[in-house]
């Protein structure tokens, strides 16, 4: 057991790296801030799922996530839905205080 959470953690830790330096910076807004407050209820398939979809090119996914283009069917679940709504609550509050 402790074994399975010291792997799932290096996972977080590895998959927040990635959330925060995408090198686009309203994806690295939206998935790093989501990564950090949701990451540690995230189950491994989810974790699984938020990590390919760090496999995305960075303007592919920022449009999908602020409902620019269409989301491709693979990757319309509900941690993407998670996502938006974490987007809509959360960081786009932020911004409008003057965050960005």
């Amino acid at each position: 057991m402790a074994e399975d959470n010291a792997r799932l953690n290096e996972k977080r830790g590895r998959i927040a790296f990635r959330a925060w330096r995408r090198g686009f910076r309203e994806a690295d807004l939206v998935l790093g801030p989501f990564v950090e407050r949701e990451g540690p209820t995230l189950s491994e398939a989810e974790l699984d799922e938020f990590e390919t979809l760090l496999n995305v090119d960075d303007q592919y996914l920022y449009a999908w996530i602020i409902g620019r283009e269409p989301t491709p069917a693979e990757h319309e679940t509900p941690l993407m839905a998670r996502i938006r709504a974490f987007m809509r609550d959360h960081v786009a509050a932020v911004v409008a205080e003057g965050a960005g």
